[in-house]
């Protein structure tokens, strides 16, 4: 089967990988690419934001599935314009895509459908401000429109609230923010992919947002993720009743043909699990962790959700856990330095771990980071401490002084089960 990959991220290599693997698979193009994903995948000089280019690709060239890695070509309707050329695509239509590209039509959607959610206010600066100072200062303040993980600020006092207000307004889509209570608990991804009447459940992971250790600093893209996060039966449960099943009769009864992954950010608070954010694609870095705990063929997942034929309720899982410790350039997320050194090729050969490129770039026989997050580092193991333990072990191989990485990644669930 010929497939094209859009994106060229950490998280579009990692689905590169999982695709090589396909029996299926006769031919991957990524665009456009990078360096790190040369080896699995022919680089295409293409525009994945245009899509009459993509689809006219596509066309030309037989592609037989078209997958989309991030969220601006579906917001841009990529998926629209290729589906119109005949090609089953792997990622929703620009409609559908709105669950992430406008976090205010996410919020009318949770409200409108019955999913538990925080209570919010939407509207201009001057309605954010008054929301901040309902709230106390205690309250998150978000961005509408795409900010790639970047346009949200968690607020503790009223002077903070004020001025991610201040902040955020310039960079939202049409000046409209978000202002929401802040929930409190366990925060978690859940992901499924979806056929349009269907979904089956990806397994569960937890991404680490913060910069710092201990969960300080601003909020980045993600420093790091655990699959899977221990879940009682119980509230898995109540997850896909609440969350995921609500989701779909909402996503049908809008008449949004939703064909790719709903992506839920949940805080699991003491009144049961609330929805923080939807995306309408895979995390990142939650996909470098997850897709290498998959006992399925992606390729066949993504072409069944294409067609509308999934044919199971929750995707199988291999045992064990994976930890994925994302390694990040000197002055991430505000200005990082490109540059650094790396050594990926430190990793081969060890047991158990894997290494995903996100912002890197060949030099003659020299790899060089190119962007604010650069690679990850995934351990995989009989538990959640061998993962871990296999990662960080094999982070200096790979990373020097002038890189930064949590050092805590997956600390707190170490022999913790979540109800």
């Amino acid at each position: 089967m010929k497939v094209l990959l859009l994106g060229s991220g950490g998280r579009e290599h990692a689905m590169a990988w999982a695709l090589a693997k396909s029996p299926q698979l006769s031919k991957l193009w990524a665009a456009p690419g990078s360096d790190g994903m040369a080896a699995l995948a022919e680089r295409v000089a293409l525009d994945p934001l245009d899509p009459k280019a993509v689809a006219v690709f596509c066309r030309e060239h037989g592609v037989e599935l078209l997958i989309v890695g991030p969220e601006a070509p579906l917001a841009a309707g990529v998926a629209d314009a290729v589906r119109a050329a005949g090609v089953p695509v792997f990622g929703p239509g620009r409609d559908g895509a709105r669950l992430e590209s406008s976090k205010a039509f996410a919020k009318d959607f949770m409200l409108r459908h019955g999913l538990p959610t925080a209570k919010a206010r939407v509207g201009g600066m001057k309605d954010a401000l008054a929301a901040v100072r309902e709230f106390g200062g205690r309250c998150a303040v978000k961005a509408d429109g795409l900010a790639g993980g970047k346009g949200v600020v968690v607020c503790a006092s009223l002077a903070e609230a004020e001025a991610a207000v201040a902040s955020l307004a310039s960079t939202a889509a049409g000046g409209t923010l978000l202002v929401e209570e802040l929930l409190t608990g366990p925060e978690i991804s859940m992901m499924a992919v979806l056929d349009g009447t269907r979904y089956a459940l990806l397994p569960s992971s937890q991404d680490h947002k913060r910069l710092l250790d201990g969960d300080q600093g601003p909020n980045t893209g993600g420093m790091g993720a655990l699959c899977p996060v221990p879940l009682k039966p119980a509230l898995l449960a109540r997850i896909k009743a609440d969350i995921f099943d609500r989701a779909l009769a909402g996503l049908k009864k809008d008449g949004l043909d939703f064909r790719g992954v709903l992506y839920a950010g949940l805080m699991l608070t003491p009144d049961g699990p609330k929805t923080l954010e939807f995306n309408a694609r895979l995390g990142d870095p939650e996909t470098q962790a997850i897709l290498p705990m998959l006992d399925a063929d992606f390729l066949s997942l993504c072409l069944d959700c294409a067609q509308g034929a999934l044919r199971m309720e929750s995707v199988p899982a291999k045992p064990g856990s994976a930890v994925s410790i994302v390694v990040a350039a000197e002055g991430y997320p505000e200005s990082p330095k490109p540059g650094a050194v790396l050594t990926p090729e430190g990793a081969a050969g060890l047991d158990g771990v894997l290494v995903f490129h996100a912002g890197t770039k060949k030099d003659g026989a020299r790899w060089l980071a190119s962007g604010g997050r650069v690679l990850a580092v995934v351990g995989l193991g009989a538990d959640l401490a061998a993962a871990r333990e296999r990662a960080y072990s094999a982070l200096p191989r790979v990373a020097g002084p002038a890189l930064r990485w949590r050092k805590d990644v997956a600390a707190k669930m170490l022999g913790r089960i979540l109800a």
